[in-house]
């Protein structure tokens, strides 16, 4: 008999009966040195120094490999666990913020309101972006548009659209990047409430008066509003308005109901004037100026709200390359602003911010991603090589018995479920969306987890090594390496 390992119960049950049962037969069960007539001694001589040291190696080589298929399954198992979790705590939070009384409305409280829109080289979009500003349902508005430097006709239409209407400013400045543009916009703005509007985003009509309703409360700093993606025209495009979905909105709900919402999208977003000027507007110490701005402002005590009637429409990258611009940029910006704002955490006088928001995003942004190429590739092999072992295709060691195949299956299975399930809550809770964007939700899942490997490996690359990271991407090497905006 030979134990190949896995589940023994089958032998350890067997043995007794065999035992008994050959013993009732007449049959004696003795050592090996009294089979052949010889002492202990004799059967096992003393090893010699090289035998010696080839058994420690052996049972080295054997300890590691256990402890090592132990650590992998205990991380599998470990990332498995963590992301299920947070999915369901998320989903039941968003669900429980759903479920609160609407915001009120307050007719009374209509403070001049100004829509800051930086432009960098938007001649395709600028027009339409303004157009749906002016369209707002509110009376006391007006409207900035800041040309950073751009080469291509921004400004030129935006004066040849909207130069005879009073509500529009077109603010020229050389190119220094979106943060020195707002804060252009920032400097000239003469509303109690500023609201952020990406040159590619189409707001609602009534997004600006349902972002501006909650600062009738005195302790509301910021509010984010409800980013949609518009050019739905592609596969990567789609996949997009998925993830906007599925897990950026229904985290702002979730953490709206904690009050830590890590970051006021600058595509629809709004802010108290005067607690920006306080604070001294979008810093250019990240490429993240929205992420370093919230989390600046809810550190000082400030309540940062959620609007999912706010609804903004943004146009996202189609291509495979711009994505992984767009993400390298927001990654980076989000490691500099999490790094800057790193004493907040564990802090009681933070409250949620340094006990909830910023780990969330060291561990579920940050840390976990770094091992899940592991863990994928891994799986993958032990299955393949288990595959093989049982087609006898070739004798390969196996990293898993199929008993740790079944159960990592049945871990991923359960994974899978619950993301189905926290991705079909917040589709429920969203109005009027397009359900058919679910059907592809696996593959994904799995295109843009191992797109967003590369994105962050490559951040963290940059960031350790050094290198400037600007608005334009990676800047050329400096003597002194710096963040520029």
């Amino acid at each position: 008999m030979h134990d190949g390992g896995g589940d023994r119960s089958h032998t350890i049950a067997a043995l007794p009966q065999i035992i008994d049962g050959l013993r009732a037969k007449g049959y004696e069960f003795v050592s090996v040195g009294s089979l052949l007539g010889q002492t202990r001694a004799q059967v096992m001589p003393p090893l010699s120094h090289q035998e010696w040291l080839l058994a420690r190696a052996d049972a080295f080589a054997f300890e590691a490999f256990r402890w090592f298929r132990f650590g992998i399954a205990f991380i599998f198992m470990t990332g498995i666990l963590l992301v299920s979790g947070r999915a369901l705590i998320i989903g039941l939070l968003a669900l429980a913020e759903k479920l609160r009384p609407s915001p009120v409305d307050h007719p009374e409280y209509k403070p001049e309101v100004t829509v800051m829109i930086p432009a960098y080289n938007e001649e395709t979009v600028i027009v339409d972006t303004v157009r749906s500003a002016l369209a707002s349902v509110y009376p006391k508005l007006e409207i900035l548009v800041i040309d950073d430097g751009s080469t291509d006709r921004t400004a030129e239409l935006v004066r040849a659209n909207f130069g005879r209407e009073p509500r529009v400013r077109l603010l020229l400045q050389p190119n220094r990047g979106k943060p020195a543009a707002l804060n252009h916009a920032l400097a000239e703005a003469t509303g109690e409430i500023v609201v952020s509007i990406d040159a590619d985003t189409i707001v609602d009509p009534e997004a600006v008066p349902r972002l501006v309703r909650h600062f009738a409360n005195p302790k509301v700093g910021a509010v984010a509003g409800n980013v949609k993606v518009m050019n739905r025209n592609k596969w990567l495009t789609r996949w997009q308005a998925l993830e906007y979905i599925t897990s950026q909105n229904l985290e702002k709900r979730a953490f709206d109901l904690l009050n830590c919402i890590p970051v006021v999208p600058g595509a629809a977003g709004a802010w108290r004037t005067d607690l920006l000027r306080a604070n001294g507007g979008f810093s250019g110490d990240t490429v993240a100026e929205d992420t370093d701005l919230t989390l600046t402002i809810r550190r000082n005590g400030w309540k940062i709200l959620y609007d999912e009637e706010a609804i903004g429409r943004t146009e996202v990258p189609d291509t495979v390359e711009a994505l992984i611009r767009q993400r390298f940029r927001w990654t980076f910006g989000t490691l500099q602003a999490v790094w800057k704002h790193r004493d907040a955490v564990g802090k009681p006088r933070y409250g949620t911010l340094g006990w909830i928001a910023i780990p969330n995003i060291f561990l579920f942004q940050i840390i976990l991603p770094l091992v899940s190429p592991v863990i994928d590739l891994l799986f993958i092999l032990s299955i393949a090589l288990w595959g093989l072992a049982q087609l006898r295709i070739a004798r390969l060691p196996q990293l898993w018995t199929l008993q740790d195949v079944e159960r990592s299956l049945i871990f991923f299975a359960i994974f899978m479920i619950i993301d189905l399930l926290t991705c079909v809550v917040a589709f429920a809770l969203e109005k009027n969306e397009d359900w058919t964007l679910l059907a592809p939700l696996i593959l994904q899942r799995f295109y843009y987890r191992q797109m967003m490997y590369v994105v962050l490996f490559r951040a963290l690359k940059e960031a350790v090594q050094g290198r400037p990271v600007g608005w334009r991407g990676v800047e050329p090497q400096m003597p002194t390496p710096v963040v520029q905006s």
